[in-house]
């Protein structure tokens, strides 16, 4: 019996650079990126690398520029005040950054089946968009001693003079501003992946008689997960440029605030027009900034390798 050979059909090689159509397309693309990447160039990538440069010299921003190799750096890790300043950013971005969450969390599964809940998440997100100065000036008036609201509260309670907050606490009070400042925006993007959730999974939690805590472990938090790893890091880059409420809240007219309540980016500001030294330290400061920016880079890359998971498709 004859056995007739079928031909085998073989693929036609793509074209070289995918075709004309797809080279076409891949030219529309650098109208509308260049801009963009011009100007990040400029304002992002090119002052990251002058800072780095800058770092191994003495430079008051005006004469010329003296090497001073890695002395700047050796300098920087024997400051008692920038070891201080960098242990504070760290505790608001560990402290601040999970109570917020967490009251975040809460509020969302407060928020989720509650009636009227776009407006008390505008309300929530309000004082996101506020400045920090307006914030820092209310802050102050809630806690000032011994006339301010909390204390005048107190007071009608218990009988007694309250706490002297700005002057024994001052530290754990801007923490507790930065939660309030933060949470309506934190509370704002978690209700956007929770509001993706379909209400199904939930009705059959409730058939099941899961508790609240049970919803929030197995749907809440794996559907959710993928926009909870981007807010982490968000916070995890924004807590390093936090300044305008700690510069306004704890200083005042005159001065700076006390360095017991520095972060980075305040000692940064310090060594240059801060006044914390009759010269400008330009090299100084690039340092600080540079080492600051290194260990922040290193958590947020961390950070990505420990939140990732397989996105769970609902």
């Amino acid at each position: 019996m004859a056995v007739t050979a079928i031909p085998v059909v073989r693929p036609r090689k793509a074209v070289a650079g995918g075709g004309a159509l797809a080279r076409r397309r891949r030219r529309t693309f650098w109208p509308f990126l260049l801009p963009a990447l011009v100007i990040y160039l400029a304002f992002f990538i090119g002052p990251a690398l002058a800072s780095l440069w800058i770092s191994f010299h003495k430079w008051d921003g005006v004469g010329e520029m003296e090497p001073r190799g890695l002395q700047n750096y050796e300098i920087l890790f024997s400051d008692d005040t920038f070891l201080a300043a960098f242990g504070n950013t760290l505790l608001i971005l560990v402290v601040v950054g999970a109570a917020t969450f967490a009251v975040s969390f809460g509020l969302t599964m407060v928020l989720r089946d509650m009636r009227g809940k776009r407006f008390v998440r505008a309300v929530l997100f309000f004082p996101y968009i506020i400045s920090p100065l307006v914030l820092s000036v209310l802050w102050g008036f809630l806690f000032r001693t011994p006339e301010g609201l909390v204390n005048s509260a107190w007071a009608a309670l218990t009988g007694g003079t309250g706490v002297n907050w700005l002057g024994d606490h001052l530290f754990g009070v801007i923490m507790i501003g930065l939660i309030w400042v933060n949470t309506g925006f934190y509370t704002t993007v978690i209700m956007a992946g929770v509001d993706r959730i379909p209400p199904d999974l939930y009705e059959d939690c409730a058939l099941a008689g899961a508790t609240a805590w049970q919803r929030f472990r197995h749907v809440t938090l794996p559907l959710s997960w993928d926009v909870v790893a981007t807010a982490a890091v968000i916070w995890t880059i924004s807590s390093l440029k936090i300044f305008e409420f700690i510069y306004a809240f704890g200083g005042n007219t005159n001065d700076m605030p006390t360095v017991t309540v520095w972060n980075s980016a305040l000692f940064v500001y310090g060594a240059t027009f801060g006044g914390r030294t009759p010269q400008y330290q330009f090299g100084y400061a690039s340092a600080s900034a540079v080492v600051t920016l290194a260990v922040i880079t290193v958590l947020v890359v961390l950070l990505r390798r420990l939140l990732r998971r397989e996105a769970v498709a609902f």
